[in-house]
């Protein structure tokens, strides 16, 4: 016998059998971020998130998993869906609760569907937005794996570009700006020239270097700098030090210090083979400073620590001139109504085609030189 179960929290499910399933190193995906999240306070149901985590069991045998959440609006997404919701709501139809699979807050490509029956549970996903009445099913930042298992009918194929950079193999940062055109490497030496002038100690701490009192500086830089832009600072306190305890090692900062004071830093979450960039916080405006902590200090950390990608999170195109390339992020979306399913496809083709424009123009700007024949 086989059957879909929806739990209510991720605390619900074994976090051995969890992360055996997700067979991954990516933190993100791991049963201890996910349940950071939850445990802090840091998904409400006033911010639209109601965990909802789904296992496939096949006899007493859980075989796969997804990290689902019922949504209520789509913030938190990355994957932008509004004007979807828009023409339901013009045609007198409600767009939420909708399924989405994703990490919550995070723009990350990664694993979401788990285990060896993967088409079985996106079959069973599509059967549970039908049966509760859902108007959809949104798979966030798929691998390509997961891309492949859902190219076909009825889901809807999507893609974009996030700016990553690889690493070849660079000795240090001054191999890697040897790498870019002249212009860009003057660029880069000027940025770091303006962050150091401010006269700040700027240091790299892991989390076990990292006390109470600097996450409580931290997170008050990245609550005051999301709430001046009119951004609500979905995690908690408590979320980073859940995070140090349950995934040790995952937790780094790039901080600027001065009289043993935070002014400003960048948060970075570290997996086996990447570094990902995520929170930004800042007590003011400092020319240079944001450069120098949010893409600097991570390619110097990339490459001491021999990691081999660098993702600094979502949008961006300034993120080029600093050695940042387009690469291709998937999604794919289950729409119940046929309707409006045929109608999105439609759109998205044509968003599609755009994209693809887009990326051929962005090639033209690359900041590497162009090696000779």
């Amino acid at each position: 016998m086989s059957e879909l179960l929806v739990h209510s929290t991720i605390s619900d499910v074994d976090a051995q059998t969890w992360d055996a399933l997700a067979g991954s190193d990516q933190p993100f995906v791991r049963h201890g971020f996910l349940s950071a999240l939850e445990d802090s306070g840091s998904l409400r149901r006033e911010l639209g998130w109601s965990p909802m985590p789904l296992l496939w069991r096949e006899g007493k045998a859980v075989v796969a998993a997804a990290p689902g959440y019922l949504k209520t609006n789509s913030h938190g997404e990355f994957v932008f869906d509004w004007a979807w919701a828009d023409a339901y709501a013009r045609h007198g139809l409600d767009y939420y609760p909708k399924l989405l699979v994703a990490v919550p807050y995070s723009p990350v490509t990664g694993p979401r569907l788990f285990g060896p029956r993967r088409g079985e549970l996106a079959v069973a996903i599509r059967q549970l937005v039908d049966r509760s009445k859902l108007s959809s099913a949104h798979l966030n930042f798929l691998t390509l794996e997961d891309a492949a298992t859902l190219a076909h009918d009825p889901w809807l194929p999507r893609f974009d570009w996030q700016f990553h950079l690889h690493n070849p193999g660079y000795r240090d940062f001054q191999d890697f700006l040897d790498g870019l055109n002249g212009k860009k490497r003057k660029n880069i030496r000027q940025e770091r020239g303006q962050a150091q002038r401010h006269g700040f100690e700027i240091v790299w701490k892991s989390d076990i270097e990292l006390d109470e009192a600097d996450l409580d500086a931290m997170h008050a830089l990245y609550s005051d700098t999301f709430e001046r832009k009119g951004n609500t600072p979905a995690l908690t306190r408590s979320f980073f030090s859940l995070l140090r305890e349950r995934l040790p090692g995952s937790l780094h900062v790039a901080g600027a210090w001065r009289q043993r004071r935070l002014h400003a830093v960048a948060v970075f979450i570290r997996g086996a083979n990447a570094l990902y960039g995520r929170y930004w916080g800042s007590d003011a405006d400092y020319a240079g400073l944001h450069f120098e902590l949010c893409y600097y200090q991570g390619i110097e950390h990339l490459i001491a620590n021999r990691l081999t990608r660098f993702e600094p999170g979502a949008q961006g195109e300034h993120k080029i001139a600093r050695g940042f390339l387009p690469t291709r992020t998937r999604s794919a979306h289950y729409v119940r109504h046929s309707g409006f399913r045929t109608a999105i496809r439609h759109a998205l083709d044509r968003e599609a085609e755009s994209l693809r424009q887009y990326r051929a123009e962005l090639d033209t700007h690359s900041p590497y030189a162009k090696k000779s024949a």
